[in-house]
């Protein structure tokens, strides 16, 4: 079946079409979600809603993209607003604290899960460092570096993606590794 015929079928909402969806891209989109947020059921959660999403929003794809390449744009996007809402949530607790309100501040083990396929490492405290390290990266450098060395994808499906040029991407990517490596040096410098 062509790509096209799937993805009438999905507009036209058969219930073959989201059974093949599901299995073919279940996983896909299941390790974008654990490379941006390492924890499963957090990843578990964001993927089900990039699926949602998905359901609601087949009859705007254009095909412009492959339609892995739109589910990954969604999966991204719908990671880094689920950090963009936790961070905010941090901050407000943090806030509360400060002026006597006694809401306890999140202490969620949030790096406590590392069985993401395309974490080699071979501990989880260097896996733990490294994901902190990442997501203090300005967002595009974090997508950029995620999605190629986490999810292993080429600079011109990231470029698809994230719907900049390929120079860009590796303008990133650059900026990514050198900011990376001063985060890295810089805990290492203060943890001796």
């Amino acid at each position: 079946m062509s790509e096209t015929t799937f993805i009438n079928d999905l507009r036209a909402g058969k219930r073959e079409a989201y059974g093949r969806l599901l299995d073919e891209y279940e996983q896909l989109v299941f390790s974008t979600c654990l490379s941006f947020v390492p924890n499963n059921e957090d990843a578990e959660d964001i993927a089900q809603e990039v699926f949602v999403e998905v359901f609601k929003s087949i009859q705007t794809f254009k095909g412009n993209s492959k339609l892995s390449t739109w589910m990954y744009r969604i999966a991204t996007n719908k990671s880094l607003e689920f950090i963009r809402k936790k961070n905010t949530k941090k901050r407000f607790a943090f806030m509360q604290s400060i002026f006597g309100n006694e809401i306890p501040l999140d202490k969620t083990a949030y790096f406590t899960e590392m069985n993401h396929p395309g974490i080699l490492l071979e501990n989880k405290e260097k896996s733990e460092t490294i994901f902190k390290a990442i997501h203090q990266l300005p967002e595009a450098q974090k997508v950029v570096f995620t999605l190629h060395k986490v999810d292993g994808l080429p600079y011109k499906e990231i470029a698809e993606i994230t719907e900049k040029s390929v120079s860009s991407v590796e303008s990133l990517m650059f900026r990514a590794k050198k900011n990376l490596q001063k985060i890295l040096d810089n805990f290492y410098k203060n943890e001796i």
